[in-house]
């Protein structure tokens, strides 16, 4: 597919790009979606969130302008779980995904996570829930983790994260860590 956009800076940000989508990754933000966040939002086509979204994110009406796939986590109440499931298993520019909360990384996976893994076999699986970020391999499966740690206030974590990614070809490419400051830094 030949396209090109222009974004609000009035720059080329892609010009003949075949197939690619640029995926903000997010998760336990344990409430509204952070201020500091939302300049990132811009140079991306979706966000994904991998759970404890918390109250009043979906409210966001930055969420508007992409696609936005979530699954709920462990503090979310009904409303989110009714919008957002346990699980997702999609396919992004070539990319096979399966997104949960709580599921492990590589040789610790939950027993419900690693039978899923098996059937699914997918490229990348990305949880949240430790607030630990984690880019790895697994060297039995193949398969990319990804734990983008997390970018909310709330939490034991010393540093907020996300991480930004391309899905181009069936590859994960431009791979980036993105630390936003310590969680100390908002006053509730």
């Amino acid at each position: 597919m030949f396209y090109f956009c222009i974004r609000k800076a009035g720059l080329l940000d892609r010009l003949f790009c075949f197939s690619m989508k640029r995926i903000a990754l997010i998760s336990d933000t344990h409430g509204p979606l952070p201020d500091d966040v939302k300049p990132f939002l811009e140079y991306c086509d979706e966000l994904w969130h991998a759970g404890d979204l918390g109250p009043g994110f979906l409210d966001d009406p930055s969420l508007d302008a992409l696609v936005f796939r979530a699954v709920y986590g462990n503090i979310d109440d009904r409303s989110i779980r009714y919008d957002c499931p346990l699980d997702l298993n999609f396919n992004c520019e070539g990319v096979s995904v399966f997104m949960t909360h709580i599921g492990g990384y590589p040789g610790r996976y939950t027993k419900r996570v690693k039978d899923q893994l098996a059937t699914i076999k997918p490229d990348l699986y990305i949880c949240g829930h430790s607030h630990i970020c984690k880019l790895m391999k697994d060297p039995k499966s193949g398969l990319f983790h990804i734990n983008p740690g997390a970018c909310g206030y709330k939490g034991f974590h010393h540093m907020r994260t996300f991480v930004m990614f391309d899905c181009a070809h069936g590859k994960i490419e431009n791979l980036r860590l993105i630390e936003l400051g310590p969680r100390t830094k908002r006053a509730y």
